[in-house]
């Protein structure tokens, strides 16, 4: 008997996924947490029904949370990633040797442990030494630390369950309060296709908090529409006025110097929701 795992990203809408061997499948004190084997895209995290993070295609993703941020902020020393407990950002993040502290924050403890043992390749930084591992909120983490971060990274799942607070206005002003005076934060913001007011409510709010806002994009095939955004909010630093000349090519599979500045330029009616 074949057995898929489908995702329905919309009520009318779904990926499917056929599946080889199922490892975890369990409620947490937070979310239902699945770990399973698919023939197409190798181990997959789901998190209450929605693709997180795969074997396949993951570094897309972990990839432009961590570098257009890194390379935009001239000297970023101390990182903090709200979420991300499988560990992708922090993988990211430890390949740019001025970070001297990464600090993760993931409410829910199992994630960190199940991609641990189930995601070694994407959770292979979580024990390095520059490496704080706290599994609290994210959103009183940020409320407790003020003037605190260079970089603040949010990761975290769609607004629904645990990540509800990580898109308002409040969290956003937390996050500009827990950041140096030059500081600059990113969060995933979701796709243009099925959730365009969360992108424009999104970018809304964070022009309310920071001067300088952008939005750029990259694909990732197992997250809804293929189609994901990315928003920048910048105390000092525009990501469009970065020397591309200057970013060295580090060991990456989808960002590029070439590609820092061009993720920016955003497909005409994504571009008209963030005006």
């Amino acid at each position: 008997m074949e057995l898929w795992f489908t995702e329905k990203q919309t009520p009318t809408y779904g990926i499917t996924a056929k599946i080889k061997e199922t490892y975890v499948s369990e409620q947490t004190e937070f979310q239902k947490l699945d770990m399973i084997e698919t023939e197409e895209f190798g181990t997959m995290l789901v998190l209450d029904g929605m693709v997180m993070t795969t074997d396949k295609d993951e570094f897309v993703y972990h990839e432009m949370v961590a570098h257009p941020v890194l390379y935009t902020h001239p000297n970023p020393k101390k990182v903090l990633v709200v979420g991300g407990g499988d560990g992708g950002v922090i993988r990211e993040i430890l390949k740019h040797p001025n970070v001297e502290k990464a600090v993760l924050v993931d409410i829910d403890g199992k994630v960190i442990e199940y991609s641990k043992k189930y995601l070694p390749n994407i959770a292979c930084g979580l024990d390095d030494p520059r490496v704080e591992v706290i599994v609290n909120d994210g959103f009183m983490h940020i409320h407790d630390h003020k003037n605190e971060y260079d970089v603040v990274m949010v990761d975290s799942t769609e607004p629904v369950g645990p990540a509800v607070n990580l898109f308002t206005r409040g969290f956003y002003q937390g996050i500009y309060d827990s950041l140096k005076e030059d500081g600059i934060f990113v969060a995933q913001t979701d796709n243009p296709w099925f959730t365009p007011d969360l992108i424009k409510n999104v970018n809304r709010d964070v022009k309310e908090v920071f001067p300088i806002v952008r939005v750029f994009w990259a694909n990732v095939p197992t997250y809804p529409s293929g189609l994901w955004t990315f928003t920048m909010g910048s105390k000092k630093y525009d990501p469009l006025e970065v020397d591309e000349s200057a970013i060295p090519e580090i060991d990456t599979k989808y960002y590029s110097p070439r590609l820092h500045k061009a993720a920016f330029v955003l497909p005409k009616f994504v571009e008209d929701l963030v005006k």
